[in-house]
C-alpha cells in the first residue's frame, strides 16, 4: 500500500493502536487533501470507531441491505471522515481511491454523510437531523420486531446506534425527538454524545452550559459516562451495559479531544472545520507513532485487523440466513409479508376499496382525505403515522387501529406531540428503514418547522407523504400567524418535492393514490380545512387527470378557448364559477385543475400544449397563495390573482372577497385580458 512495513510482532494493544491511528492518519490526509472538511472529530472519535465496528455493531460489509443489520447514524454529519475511513478500512464497497476523491466532483465522499454511499444509513448534515432518524429506525425495529417475530424464530432483532455532536445536542430537534424517544421507551436505542467541548466558534463554554446527562435522565433516557474517550475498555462495558437496559434508551456521554495527537491542534477550534495544515499533519503522525509520512498510507497489519469485520459480518449474516430459512419454512405467509414490505411493493387490491363522493358529499379535502386513508390502511399494513398534537383536525387517525406507545409498539397510530422537528426526522427515520410507507400530519403554515427534514427527504428520494391540512386564507378566523400564504410556493422549490393540492374530494383519492404509488422522494398533500363541493364528473372531466399534474377540466364549444383559467385546491371552484358566468356572456373559456405542478412538468411536451396551447391566448392563475409557482404558466401576457400579504383573522368568506379571490373578479380580469388581446398592436 506504499507505506513502511511493520512486522508482525504487535501486541493487541499495539494492534488496536494502529487501526484506531489509520481513521486518524486518514482523516488528516483527505481533509488535507482536499483542503476542506472537518478532521477533528474523526480523530477523536476513532477508538470508539474501532470498538463498535470490530466488536458491536452487527453488519456485513459484502452485504450492506441485510434486512437484520444494526444501524448506525452519524448525526453529526460533518465528521464524516470517520465514517469513511471506518467504513473503506472495514471492507465495505468505497475504496482507497474514493477517500482521495473527498469532496470532489462524483465521489461517493461527499462533504457530509449521504444515503448513496454503500454503509451509510441516512443522509445527514443539518445537525440534530440524525438525532430525529435515529428515533425513526429504532421504532420501525421495534414495531417489526413485534409483527413478525414468534417464539423459536427471531428474525428482526437490531440494535439503531447514533453518534451526536455538541452542536447536535444544542439544536432544538434533539430535544424534541429525544423526549419521545424517552416517552415511547425505545430500549433498543443506543446514542454516543461526543463531548469534547469544541464548537466553530471556540470552547462550548461560549454558548453551552447544560448537564447534559441530567437532561437525558429527565427523559427517562439510561445514561453512562466514559471520562476517557480512549478507554477501549471502558467504551466496550458502556456499550454492553446499555445493550442491557433494554426498557430505555441509551446515551453514552464520552470525554474525549478534538484533533487528538496534533501538537498544535488538539483542544482547539481551530481544527474543527479546517485541515490541520501540512506541516501538522506531519507533526501529528510522529506524535502518534504513524509508521508513515506518504498521505493516504494504511500499514497491511492495520488492514488485515479492520477487515476482520468482513468475517465477522459474514458469520453473522450467515446465522440470520440460517435463521431466515427456518423461519420461511415454519411462517411462510408471515415470511412473504415481510419480504414484500422490505421490498416497497404495494399488496394486491390496494386501491380496490377507495371511496366515491357524490353531489351531496361537500365537505372539506382534509375530510376526504381521512375517508380515503381510513378505506386503504387496512388494505397497506406498512401505512403509518399520525400528526403532531392535530389527530382530531388533520384527520390522521386510522381507525380500529392502537396507538404506538410503550409496550404497544403495534400500533399504527402515531401521537408525535407538539413535535414537528421530530416528526418529520423520525418519518425520515422510518422510511430509511424499510418495510414502511410513513405519513405525518399538520397545519400547512408549521411546514416550516419540518423543512430541512422534508428537504432532506428530497435529498436522499425517500418516500414520505405529508398530510397539510388548513392550507389557505380559507382556514379563516386563525387569522395570519396560522394562514399559509409562502409555503406552497416554499414546498414547490425544494427539488424531488411532490406537491399536490386537490380542488374536491374526487381529487382526493387520486391524491392518495398517487402518493402511495409515488417512488424518488416525498409528497406533500395539501388539504382545506373549509368545504368544497364535488365537482360533477359527469360534466366535467374525471378526476384521474390529477395524475398528470394537469388537465382541462372544463372547456367552451365553438372554437379555441380565449382565456384559460388556471387553478388548484379551492380556487378551482372559483374558476368553475367564473367559466360559467363567461360562458353566459359568449366568451369561449376553460378550466384547467393544476393539482400537482411538478407532475404536470414532466409531462411530455405535445401533452401540455395539449392543456395550454403555446398561443396568444389569455391566461389567469387563481391560488390563495404568493405568485411565484405560476409565472411559467401564464406567460408574460398572463395574470396571477394571488396573496402578497399575509392573511387577517375573520370568517373565510370574507377574506376571499377583500382579497380579490371571487368569482366576478376572475370573470372581470378575463374580459379584460381578452379585450386586451383584441386591440391593434402599433406599429
Amino acid at each position: 500500500m506504499g507505506s513502511r512495513e511493520v512486522g508482525p510482532a504487535l501486541t493487541a494493544t499495539a494492534a488496536e493502536q494502529l487501526c484506531i491511528n489509520a481513521v486518524r492518519a486518514l482523516a488528516m490526509d483527505a481533509v488535507q487533501q482536499a483542503d476542506s472538511g472537518h478532521p477533528g472529530t474523526a480523530m477523536a472519535l476513532a477508538p470508539l470507531a474501532w470498538v463498535l465496528w470490530q466488536r458491536h455493531l452487527r453488519v456485513d460489509p459484502a452485504d450492506p441491505a441485510w434486512p437484520d443489520r444494526d444501524r448506525f447514524v452519524l448525526s453529526c454529519g460533518h465528521a464524516c471522515m470517520l465514517m469513511y475511513a471506518t467504513l473503506y478500512l472495514s471492507g465495505f464497497d468505497l475504496s482507497l481511491d474514493e477517500l482521495k476523491q473527498f469532496r470532489q466532483w462524483g465521489s461517493r465522499t461527499p462533504g457530509h454523510v449521504e444515503h448513496v454511499t454503500p454503509g451509510v444509513e441516512v443522509t445527514t448534515g443539518p445537525l440534530g437531523q440524525g438525532v430525529g432518524n435515529a428515533v425513526g429506525l429504532a421504532i420501525a425495529e421495534a414495531q417489526l420486531a413485534a409483527l413478525f417475530n414468534r417464539p423459536g424464530h427471531t428474525i428482526v432483532d437490531h440494535y439503531t446506534y447514533f453518534l451526536a455532536s455538541d452542536g447536535d445536542l444544542m439544536e432544538g430537534i434533539s430535544h424534541e425527538a429525544c423526549s419521545l424517544a424517552g416517552h415511547l421507551r425505545l430500549g433498543k436505542l443506543i446514542g454516543f454524545y461526543d463531548d469534547n467541548r469544541i464548537t466553530i466558534d471556540g470552547s462550548t463554554d461560549l454558548t453551552f452550559s447544560d448537564d447534559t446527562g441530567r437532561r437525558f435522565e429527565a427523559y427517562g433516557w439510561h445514561v453512562q459516562h466514559v471520562p476517557d474517550g480512549n478507554d477501549l475498555d471502558a467504551i466496550d462495558h458502556a456499550i454492553r451495559h446499555a445493550q442491557a437496559a433494554a426498557d430505555r434508551p441509551s446515551l453514552i456521554i464520552l470525554r474525549t479531544h478534538i484533533a487528538y495527537g496534533s501538537p498544535n491542534k488538539q483542544d482547539t477550534a481551530e481544527a474543527h472545520g479546517a485541515p490541520l495544515g501540512a506541516a501538522e499533519v506531519k507533526l501529528t503522525k510522529e506524535n502518534l507513532g504513524w509508521p508513515s509520512l506518504e498521505p493516504f498510507a494504511v500499514p497491511e497489519q492495520a488492514l488485515t485487523e479492520w477487515r476482520r469485520a468482513r468475517q465477522r459480518g459474514a458469520l453473522l449474516h450467515a446465522d440470520w440466513q440460517t435463521r431466515w430459512a427456518g423461519y420461511r419454512a415454519a411462517h411462510p405467509e408471515l415470511a412473504a409479508e415481510l419480504e414484500r414490505r422490505l421490498a416497497g411493493r404495494l399488496p394486491d387490491g390496494w386501491d380496490s376499496a377507495l371511496p366515491a363522493f357524490g353531489a351531496a358529499d361537500a365537505q372539506a379535502t382534509r375530510a376526504a382525505s381521512g375517508k380515503v386513508l381510513n378505506a386503504i390502511a387496512p388494505r397497506i399494513p406498512e401505512l403509518v403515522g399520525g400528526s403532531a398534537d392535530l389527530t382530531g383536525s388533520n384527520l390522521t387517525q386510522i381507525k380500529g387501529s392502537e396507538d404506538f406507545a410503550a409496550g404497544v409498539v403495534t400500533g399504527r397510530n402515531f401521537h408525535f406531540g407538539v413535535r414537528e422537528h421530530a416528526m418529520s426526522a423520525v418519518l425520515n427515520g422510518l422510511a430509511y428503514h424499510g418495510g414502511f410507507i410513513p405519513f405525518g400530519g399538520t397545519f400547512l403554515i408549521f411546514s416550516d418547522y419540518m423543512r430541512p427534514a422534508i428537504r432532506l427527504a428530497a435529498l436522499a428520494h425517500i418516500k414520505v407523504i405529508y398530510v397539510f391540512t388548513h392550507d389557505s386564507i380559507g382556514l379563516g378566523e386563525d387569522g395570519p400567524t396560522h394562514q399559509p400564504i409562502e409555503q406552497l410556493a416554499a414546498l414547490r422549490a425544494i427539488p424531488n418535492t411532490t406537491v399536490i393540492r386537490p380542488s374536491d374530494p374526487g381529487e382526493t383519492v387520486e391524491a392518495w393514490r398517487a402518493a402511495i404509488r409515488h417512488q424518488g422522494g416525498p409528497v406533500a398533500l395539501v388539504l382545506t380545512r373549509q368545504k368544497v363541493g364535488v365537482i360533477d364528473r359527469t360534466r366535467h372531466a374525471a378526476a384521474m387527470g390529477l395524475h398528470r399534474g394537469g388537465y382541462v377540466l372544463a372547456d367552451a364549444s365553438g372554437g379555441p378557448p380565449q382565456v384559460i383559467l388556471l387553478a388548484t385546491g379551492s380556487e378551482v371552484e372559483i374558476a368553475l364559477g367564473a367559466f360559467e358566468l363567461l360562458s353566459k356572456e359568449g366568451i369561449r373559456a376553460r378550466v384547467v385543475s393544476l393539482p400537482c405542478l411538478e407532475y404536470f412538468a414532466r409531462q411530455p411536451q405535445g401533452y401540455r400544449d395539449e392543456v395550454l396551447p403555446p398561443s396568444s391566448t389569455s391566461r389567469i392563475a387563481i391560488e390563495a397563495a404568493v405568485p411565484q409557482s405560476w409565472y411559467r404558466w401564464v406567460g408574460e401576457k398572463g395574470v396571477i390573482i394571488g396573496i402578497d400579504r399575509f392573511g387577517a383573522s375573520a370568517p373565510y368568506q370574507r377574506i376571499y372577497k377583500e382579497f380579490g379571490l371571487t368569482v366576478e373578479r376572475v370573470a372581470e380580469q378575463a374580459k379584460s385580458l381578452i379585450q386586451a388581446a383584441q386591440l391593434p398592436t402599433a406599429v
